[in-house]
């Protein structure tokens, strides 16, 4: 890897049209602004601030969310993620890490042994995971957790202001095992969104779900209520509620400094806020009836995630109303006319050996194909290389 690393080396301070393809460039300038858009926001209302290093898993990105250290807690999904970590919590920069997956047998050895670096909290939102820390031989100490909310996402959590969620934090405060650290609740269906109205409106119900279940235990205990996903997350400026004195109020976000197509359509950024494109070739095209081009950027590149606002698997840049990748195989990408009126040409518009560059629709899953990134300044010159954490 440190071979591989070194070969990327040899790109910087050269333009990104020369790099090999697919490759996965992102604008340092735009991820910088994002970062900061957002950090002002948090500190205006007071919030405190988790970044999920999920999209990028790299320590270069999880570094600038974190600000050096003003916010010193993260989300991480994986064991590389909360290992490659670890250097920030050397630099002194990072305490805390939540596993972002309610807790598993299998996974208990490891977290365990992560307890000797940083504070690790974990999910809960099943008693029966109660009962697995409680058999748990490996750790002595109680665990801090989330209980985890469903807020209409319906991908794990309880139900606010169920029989259920009134169960487990009975059987919570009862467990010799955890000690509850807060609520938490995660809106991926703010992704369906299309205005900021309906952002805001999943942002308020994230918040009613958590003081909600908050006010399940005394008054006088001390709680987070951690609320987000990055369309919510870039509406929290909208939030207009005091949280009761015992509880502090968490935002997370994950996808916020790239954003992506999906995030685009639901109507709280611009096109212009995307910090991520995937360099293609045009290595074929094919004029007459048919009118599409062929490009070396697949699914194993571009991902089939798509995203409502923006049929199709990518747009590319500079024509994002007139050509996409319309279809896809392995290492295929079809580059078809999605724009509105008469076709142009695309013998007009794409020559073979050409090089476009693609937005993508879901900057998570595409980041994962790629075992370096590009980061390039305003001049779409590359200044730096990343090396993502892989693998769980």
């Amino acid at each position: 890897m440190d071979h591989a690393l070194e070969h990327h080396k040899t790109y910087i301070g050269r333009p990104a049209s020369e790099l090999p393809s697919p490759a996965l460039v992102l604008s340092l300038p735009v991820m910088k602004k994002n970062i900061g858009t957002l950090h002002d926001d948090v500190e205006k209302m007071g919030l405190g601030f988790r970044p999920h290093v999920k999209t990028l898993k790299s320590l270069e990105l999880t570094r600038m969310m974190l600000a050096n250290g003003k916010y010193r807690s993260i989300v991480a999904s994986t064991i590389p993620e909360i290992k490659g970590s670890l250097p920030l919590v050397a630099e002194g920069i990072l305490d805390e890490c939540l596993y972002g997956l309610p807790v598993y047998p299998s996974i208990l050895p490891q977290l365990t042994a992560l307890r000797t670096s940083l504070r690790v909290l974990l999910l809960v939102d099943h008693e029966s995971q109660l009962s697995i820390l409680e058999k748990d031989s490996s750790s002595s100490q109680p665990w801090d957790v989330f209980i985890k909310l469903d807020v209409g996402s319906h991908r794990a959590g309880v139900a606010p202001q169920s029989d259920t969620l009134h169960a487990l934090v009975r059987a919570a405060e009862a467990s010799p095992a955890v000690n509850i650290y807060g609520f938490y609740c995660h809106a991926n269906h703010s992704y369906a969104g299309r205005t900021r109205a309906e952002a805001e409106e999943t942002l308020r119900i994230e918040w009613d779900s958590v003081i909600s279940a908050a006010k399940l235990l005394p008054s006088d205990r001390r709680l987070v209520a951690s609320v987000g996903a990055t369309p919510t997350a870039h509406v929290v400026e909208s939030l207009r509620a005091d949280a009761p004195s015992n509880i502090e109020l968490e935002l997370h976000a994950g996808n916020f400094p790239c954003n992506d197509l999906q995030q685009v359509s639901t109507g709280v950024i611009s096109m212009q806020d995307q910090a991520a494109r995937v360099l293609a070739d045009v290595v074929s095209v094919y004029p007459g009836e048919r009118n599409e081009a062929l490009l070396n950027a697949g699914v194993t590149s571009l991902s089939r995630e798509t995203s409502p606002g923006f049929p199709g698997f990518g747009r590319v840049v500079g024509k994002e109303d007139t050509w996409g990748v319309v279809r896809m195989s392995q290492e295929h990408g079809i580059l078809g006319w999605i724009g509105e009126g008469e076709a142009r040409k695309i013998e007009e518009v794409f020559s073979v050996g050409e090089r476009a560059m693609v937005w993508c629709n879901h900057v998570c899953i595409t980041a994962a194909a790629f075992f370096v990134y590009f980061v390039v300044d305003g001049d779409d010159i590359v200044r730096e290389t990343w090396m993502p954490w892989k693998g769980w």
